[in-house]
């Protein structure tokens, strides 16, 4: 019998992972910028758009989710 041959796993990016999520549907989300500090300087309503979850598209979806290891 001749050596097995093994298929090299794919390591998934840790820094990628933590900053965006990909959802059962398959889009990829994102947190907003500029909203961790300095915000007694912003609108309230600039505060609450800050909150919502962004989708990311086109190509840095695409990426983002090869670097997941879900493409």
């Amino acid at each position: 019998m001749g050596k097995k041959q093994r298929k090299s796993k794919f390591k998934i990016r840790k820094s990628v992972a933590n900053r965006f999520k990909v959802t059962r549907t398959g889009k990829v989300l994102r947190r907003s910028s500029f909203a961790r500090h300095l915000r007694r300087k912003k609108s309230k309503k600039q505060i609450r758009r800050l909150k919502r979850v962004r989708v990311v598209q086109g190509a840095l979806a695409k990426k983002i989710k090869k670097l997941l290891g879900k493409a």
